[in-house]
């Protein structure tokens, strides 16, 4: 700190010699300003921050600029001190300009910035993931397979609530918090998704869920989620969800009534007789009179589809039942 101090002195007192010999003694600001931008310059570097480094390029840029043009009105009011009062105003405006694009490009990207000198600036699809669907894990794969790509937003709040599951007594909250916090590595690591990690705590609200649907408001994002809860919530505030359940419902294949399939009867049924079966997704599948086939695979007929909040269920009968009614039917 020590150093940077002295470079910023030495560059003034250079630039203030300069001035003397030029008959410009303000140049002893700009030489001030030049060991600012140096020391920043190393500083960003060191903590390899190309986002800050643009921005603060650019905000110095624009402020010096923005000084110039405010001071240039006083050049036939104030002739004389014009020069002094430029000075000052480009130092100023300068700095400030260094001080906010430094802070405004931590988020800037090294892609983000290619397609800046590119020309390719376009609106950014920002996608906010809610804890539970980080932990549940299903948005990796939905990932690696090409389905949704762009920026995911991780909030600070979200990393340490992920943080204080893993670090949980229960271990099977800890397991829970530290299976998200590898599946969050897994996503970091694809070609096709961009996670930023932003610091904005919103230290007026409590709540993570309202945390979360603020900064979605704020960024114009989407919230990715697997909660009910937060997905009613967040509709009422208009803000968009992608709720991963309602993708794992709509990709579950369609079943007809009077369609034929082979089940495995694993357990008996609330009603009567009844004997419940699953498909490969979860789906529960329930046989009338098919008590008494617990652990045999038989083959079923389709009767009806209900479809619940919690999800669906098909009720069917036994194929040779259902074979015989239809030939008394007949």
């Amino acid at each position: 700190m020590l150093l940077r101090i002295v470079i910023i002195i030495l560059c003034g007192i250079i630039g203030y010699i300069i001035g003397l010999s030029m008959a410009n003694r303000y140049l002893g600001l700009i030489g001030l300003l030049v060991g600012l931008l140096v020391v920043l310059m190393e500083y960003l570097s060191r903590k390899l921050l190309l986002g800050r480094f643009f921005g603060a390029l650019i905000g110095l840029s624009a402020g010096t600029l923005f000084g110039a043009l405010l001071s240039y009105p006083l050049k036939e009011i104030l002739p004389q001190d014009y020069g002094l009062i430029k000075s000052l105003s480009m130092l100023f405006f300068g700095y400030l300009g260094l001080l906010i694009g430094a802070i405004r490009g931590k988020a800037l990207k090294f892609q983000s910035i290619i397609k800046i000198l590119q020309g390719q600036v376009s609106a950014e699809n920002l996608k906010i993931l809610d804890t539970s669907v980080i932990i549940d894990g299903r948005i990796a794969d939905i990932c690696d397979a090409g389905f949704i790509e762009g920026v995911f937003i991780v909030p600070q709040f979200i990393l340490r609530e992920l943080q204080h599951i893993a670090d949980s007594h229960d271990p099977l909250r800890r397991a829970r918090g530290r299976r998200g916090l590898d599946i969050l590595h897994r996503i970091q690591k694809m070609s096709n998704i961009e996670v930023r990690i932003v610091e904005e705590e919103f230290p007026n609200i409590k709540e993570v869920d309202s945390k979360l649907i603020a900064l979605a408001k704020a960024l114009n994002a989407k919230v990715i989620t697997n909660d009910f809860n937060l997905n009613k919530v967040a509709e009422v505030q208009g803000v968009p969800v992608l709720n991963i359940n309602e993708l794992a419902n709509a990709l579950r294949p369609v079943v007809l009534p009077g369609e034929s399939m082979k089940v495995f009867i694993m357990k008996e049924g609330k009603e009567y007789n009844q004997g419940v079966a699953y498909l490969d997704d979860g789906t529960m599948v329930v046989v009338e009179n098919g008590r008494r086939f617990i652990g045999k695979n038989i083959d079923v007929v389709v009767t009806s589809v209900l479809q619940t909040t919690a999800g669906r269920m098909i009720f069917t009968k036994v194929a040779e039942e259902h074979e015989r009614e239809e030939a008394r039917a007949r």
